[in-house]
């Protein structure tokens, strides 16, 4: 058994950041150690107490990106295998099928996350960058013995991600085949194969970068938004002011593209703001075209075939 010297059942103040003693019904004290899950330690008492803060905006809007990043992904995959320059029924009944399968992911996951069967959280408030890390942070009393007090400090904002990873795939393997076999005849099959790879690669980037995401995701969404927005024009052909709005405006797929960025871009604005201001902050959604509108209108100082070389 690992020896914690004198850090063991007296009221000695733990050392680390994230060891805790838990408190018996008769009183007395666990040795210093991890808490137990949905627990985090108090900075004052280094006491464990259960999570009951509620989620804030800034949490909600977080669980929301994580969502909408698979489904972003699930859709961008199935829009580059099935090569439709149009909305067809095939495309349009896929995308409606990862929606569905990412929605119902995410109802189950939120019932399924103590309390069991209410569509509410009991979290430990994030409070600095090292609670998604405290791997890192295992103290060493005397540089002798490890103290493991590994656990999920930011409760159940980490974990819970990685039930509704495992229900989006689960609902994949369900769902998306008796789709694709049964009724377009294997048409879209490469879509599920690419997608049991994202999710688990998703997952893998969340238990290795979710803090770093937790805090970057608004300028994330917004800066990829932006590029990706530029990249959509710039795969036309004509680049001329005229035929670049009228593509957008006239054809459903462009027009859906570019309303997307656009929520994305809102989306990553709402989160930077936290619409603390409420009035300045729904004000600044008013400058979300302008990245669209800028290239378009700019888009002749920058098209090759109006380079004239001297």
């Amino acid at each position: 058994m690992q020896d914690i010297y004198h850090y063991e059942r007296s009221r000695t103040h733990c050392p680390g950041l994230y060891c805790g003693r838990v408190v018996f019904d008769n009183g007395s004290y666990s040795d210093c150690g991890a808490c137990p899950r949905g627990y985090r330690v108090s900075r004052e008492s280094k006491m464990c107490f259960p999570c009951a803060d509620l989620p804030q905006f800034y949490d909600w809007l977080y669980l929301g990106f994580m969502a909408l990043l698979l489904l972003v992904v699930e859709w961008y995959i199935i829009d580059k295998t099935m090569r439709r320059r149009s909305f067809t029924p095939e495309v349009l009944a896929l995308h409606a099928c990862a929606l569905f399968e990412t929605v119902l992911a995410a109802v189950a996951t939120l019932l399924s996350t103590p309390p069991v069967g209410q569509v509410l959280l009991h979290t430990c408030r994030v409070q600095r960058l090292s609670d998604w890390y405290t791997l890192l942070h295992n103290p060493t009393p005397g540089y002798k013995n490890t103290l493991r007090c590994t656990q999920e400090a930011v409760y159940p904002l980490f974990s819970m991600i990685f039930v509704f990873y495992g229900l989006c795939l689960a609902s994949l393997l369900l769902l998306r085949p008796l789709l694709v076999y049964k009724v377009f005849s294997g048409q879209g099959k490469k879509s599920v194969f690419l997608t049991m790879y994202a999710i688990p690669a998703l997952a893998l980037i969340h238990a290795t970068m979710g803090g770093l995401l937790y805090y970057a995701f608004p300028y994330i969404v917004i800066i990829l938004s932006v590029v990706s927005m530029a990249s959509h024009f710039a795969f036309r052909l004509d680049q001329s002011m005229c035929s670049l709005f009228s593509q957008t405006i006239k054809e459903s797929r462009n027009l859906t593209i570019l309303v997307g960025h656009w929520f994305l871009h809102a989306y990553g604005i709402i989160a930077i703001t936290q619409l603390r201001d409420p009035v300045f902050h729904w004000a600044l959604l008013a400058v979300v075209p302008f990245p669209s509108l800028f290239y378009i209108l700019t888009s002749k100082f920058t098209d090759p075939s109006e380079l004239h070389v001297e």
